[in-house]
C-alpha cells in the first residue's frame, strides 16, 4: 500500500498515477474537503473556486488528463480580456491597437515590451530569437536590472513596477529575472483580435477534481485524518501515524508521497526548505450587477488589492444563475501586514470603497454576498538562485527509501505555480516510485 499525504490537486494525480501503475493507493487529506487551492464555493448555479483558477494554453499535462477522465469536451478555450486601470482610466490592453493607444508607454516604449513579449532579444540593433530559451541564464539576474537592460526605463516604471508591487510587494527586489520570463511563456497565447486565450472547465475545477475522486475511488480517500509523523527503519519508510477523530494508529506503508507543502514535509521528515512562500487574501464578490467588461483588471496605484478579476467576463453570468462575481486578490508577503489582519467585515469596507472611488458608478447595494478565503502559502516568491532551492522528487537520499515529493515546493512548479504543475508534480512522483 502507497500512501499520499495531502488531497490536493497533485496526491489525487500521484495516486492516479500509482493506480495506473498497479500499486494500492490511500490518500490521506488532513481538512474534511479536498481539492487544496481547488477547493469552491457555491453559487446559484455551477461552483466557484475559492482562488481565481484557469488555464493557459501552455499546460498541456492537465489537459491530456482531463481527457483521459472523459473530460475532454468540458474543457473550454475562451477569451480573457486585459486591462489596466491608471489614473482613474481603465486601459485595455489585448489587441495590438489598444496596446498602441496605451498612452502611459511611448512608442519606442511599446516596440521593445513587445518584443520581449515575443522574446526577441533586439540589443545591439541585431535581433536574436535564442536569448531567452534557458530561463536558467537569468536565475540571479534582478527583475529591474534585467528590464532595464532589455526593455526600457519606461516599460518598467509605467508597465512592470506596478504589476511587481502588486505581486511581491516590498520583495521585488529579489525576484529574478528567470521568474517574470518564465511567466511571459506561460501565458504567450494570444490572439491579437481578441486577447487572450485561457481555458476553463465547464463545472469548473471541481469537474475535474470530483473526477479524479471517482478514478481513484472514494473509498481510497481519507479526510479528517492528519499524518503526523513516518516510521523509519534503515532509511527505508515503514508506516505513518495517522490522527483521526476516532484516536491515532499507525499503518504499514510500502511508501509516501508528501503532497502538501514543504513545511508539513519538514514536521514529518526533518526536511528542510528554504523558498519563502507568500499568501493571499481573495474575496469573491456576488453582484446584481456586472462592475467592467474586462476580465483581469491590473491596477496601477497604491490600492489595498492587486487586482479586481471579473469571472463573469471570462465565464458567462448564466452559468452562475445570472449573478456577476468578482474576485478581488491581494498577495501578502507578511502575516502583520494589514489586509492579513483585518476581519471579514472590515476587509469588505476597506476593499469596496476602493471599488467605489475607483468606479463611482458601482453601487454597493448590488453587492449581494462577499465571501473571504485566506491562504498564507499560496505561491513561492520566486527570489534568485531559486532553483538550488527546490525539493528533489525523490528523497530516498535525503530522508529514506519510499519517500517522495510532489508539493509546491518541487521542479514542477517553476517558473509559475499551477494546477498544471502538481498535475506533473504527482505524476513524476509515481513514475519513479514505478520505476525503483
Amino acid at each position: 500500500m502507497i500512501h499520499v499525504v495531502g488531497g490536493g490537486i497533485a496526491g489525487l494525480a500521484a495516486a492516479y498515477r500509482l493506480q495506473d501503475h498497479g500499486y494500492e493507493v490511500t490518500v490521506i487529506e488532513a481538512s474534511d474537503d479536498i481539492g487544496g487551492l481547488a477547493a469552491t464555493y457555491g453559487t446559484a448555479g455551477d461552483d466557484i473556486e475559492q482562488f481565481y483558477h484557469h488555464l493557459s494554453k501552455s499546460e498541456e499535462t492537465i489537459v491530456e488528463l482531463a481527457e483521459e477522465l472523459g473530460l475532454d469536451d468540458r474543457v473550454e478555450w475562451l477569451i480573457g480580456k486585459n486591462a489596466y486601470y491608471v489614473d482613474g482610466v481603465v486601459h485595455p490592453l489585448d489587441t495590438l491597437p489598444q496596446i498602441a493607444a496605451y498612452p502611459h508607454l511611448s512608442l519606442y516604449d511599446t516596440f521593445r515590451l513587445g518584443l520581449l513579449t515575443l522574446e526577441v532579444d533586439v540589443r545591439g540593433g541585431r535581433p536574436r530569437f535564442d536569448t531567452y530559451d534557458d530561463l536558467a541564464d537569468f536565475e540571479t539576474v534582478p527583475i529591474k536590472e534585467f528590464l532595464l537592460d532589455h526593455t526600457t526605463r519606461g516599460v518598467y516604471e509605467n508597465f512592470f513596477e506596478p504589476l511587481l508591487d502588486a505581486k511581491f510587494g516590498d520583495r521585488k527586489e529579489e525576484v529574478s529575472a528567470a521568474w517574470l520570463l518564465g511567466r511571459i511563456k506561460f501565458r504567450g497565447e494570444r490572439d491579437l483580435l481578441r486577447g487572450e486565450i485561457l481555458g476553463y472547465f465547464d463545472g469548473g475545477f471541481a469537474t475535474l477534481i470530483d473526477a479524479l475522486v471517482e478514478a481513484v475511488g472514494r473509498e481510497n480517500v481519507r479526510t479528517g485524518a492528519r499524518v503526523t509523523g513516518l516510521g523509519i527503519q534503515g532509511k527505508t519508510v515503514e508506516s505513518l501515524t495517522v490522527e483521526t477523530g476516532d484516536g491515532t494508529e499507525t499503518r504499514p506503508t510500502d511508501g509516501v508521497v508528501v503532497a502538501t507543502m514543504p513545511n508539513v514535509l519538514e514536521e514529518l521528515t526533518g526536511y528542510t526548505c528554504d523558498i519563502d512562500f507568500q499568501g493571499a487574501v481573495c474575496a469573491v464578490v456576488t453582484m446584481a450587477e456586472p462592475l467592467t467588461e474586462t476580465y483581469w483588471l491590473n491596477v496601477a496605484h497604491d490600492a489595498p488589492f492587486g487586482a479586481l478579476i471579473e469571472h463573469t467576463n471570462f465565464v458567462p453570468p448564466e452559468r452562475y444563475g445570472g449573478d456577476h462575481l468578482l474576485y478581488v486578490a491581494s498577495y501578502v508577503q507578511d502575516r502583520n501586514e494589514a489586509v492579513w489582519q483585518m476581519d471579514d467585515a472590515a476587509l469588505r469596507e476597506s476593499w469596496l470603497s476602493e471599488i467605489e472611488e475607483m468606479f463611482p458608478g458601482f453601487g454597493r447595494s448590488s453587492v449581494e454576498e462577499f465571501r473571504v478565503a485566506r491562504n498564507p502559502r499560496v505561491a513561492p516568491v520566486y527570489e534568485r538562485g531559486y532553483l538550488e532551492m527546490v525539493v528533489p522528487y525523490d528523497l530516498s537520499e535525503a530522508v529514506a527509501e519510499g519517500v517522495y515529493y510532489a508539493g509546491m515546493a518541487s521542479r514542477a512548479q517553476y517558473p509559475e505555480r499551477s494546477l498544471n504543475g502538481g498535475v506533473v508534480a504527482g505524476f513524476e512522483c509515481a513514475d519513479l516510485f514505478a520505476e525503483g
